[in-house]
């Protein structure tokens, strides 16, 4: 099991980053350290804004092969917290469509402080949640919302992520992925929890993730194993939740279209 797992780790390091902050070897060339952005071009050869795969497509790609190499018990624990996440109805009691999205004061890597407010007077904003950038998944996301950017600025949209990652960490998620939206920092996940959207990482699934190098409290801070589900808002001018989505299930995303189709058909109503 240990070589197996060391043998993922390895392959997918490209798209996790080591704890030290510093990029792993990458899984196409085990000789020169890239960027998880580097890697992804790599696993996805098309560039982003030529990817003719969706976001979902992707997503599934990239489990498929972690579920193959990951070990069978591995497995079987991941999907089984899984689901107990989706039986504890967490998702039921998340932001819907049609609610208000309670407003947030955020700082950037930078310490700047951002707020929804702020950002509402300037147009809609799509606000969408990550675990960190020791997340593939969560890479991959945030990729394709990078190549999206353009759509959703001609909406007049601004996009924000928000992640319980200290800001030294968001950062380099920023700079490894070449964002080019703001990427805010929600210490102890306190206002992903005041939306009703926090899970503890389970005492289970802790050594699977030490075992691929993944050490969460070296990214979220000491004793801090709060994360947010999978969840992206588009947030109308107003405050109202124009189309939201959230998820039990880490390996599934807003699809950046159907944002993009929420944002447009918001401009036919407030035209």
């Amino acid at each position: 099991m240990e070589t197996k797992l060391a043998k993922l780790s390895f392959e997918m390091s490209g798209l996790w980053l080591s704890t030290s902050g510093e990029d792993l070897a990458d899984p196409m060339n085990s000789v020169k350290a890239e960027s998880p952005a580097s890697t992804l071009r790599k696993l996805f050869p098309t560039r982003y804004k030529e990817n003719p795969m969706s976001l979902q497509e992707q997503l599934s790609q990239l489990n498929a092969k972690t579920t193959a190499a990951l070990p069978e018990e591995s497995i079987a624990v991941m999907r089984d917290e899984t689901q107990k996440l989706r039986t504890s109805r967490i998702v039921e009691s998340a932001p819907k469509t049609g609610d208000e999205l309670v407003d947030f004061i955020l700082p950037n890597p930078l310490g700047e402080k951002r707020s929804l407010a702020a950002m509402r007077e300037r147009g809609p904003v799509v606000v969408t949640f990550y675990r960190g950038g020791w997340c593939p998944y969560c890479n991959l996301e945030l990729r394709a919302y990078q190549a999206a950017l353009p759509k959703i600025k001609a909406a007049g949209a601004t996009l924000v992520a928000i992640t319980p990652e200290l800001p030294d960490a968001s950062l380099s998620t920023t700079e490894k992925n070449e964002l080019e939206f703001e990427v805010l920092t929600d210490a102890n996940a306190d206002y992903a929890r005041k939306l009703g959207l926090v899970f503890t990482l389970p005492e289970a699934l802790r050594p699977i993730y030490r075992d691929l190098g993944i050490h969460i409290e070296q990214h979220n801070g000491e004793g801090q194993f709060d994360l947010p589900l999978a969840a992206t808002f588009v947030v109308d001018i107003d405050g109202t939740i124009a189309s939201a989505f959230v998820d039990a299930d880490y390996t599934s995303r807003a699809e950046p279209t159907h944002v993009v189709e929420a944002l447009q058909s918001l401009v036919k109503q407030n035209a």
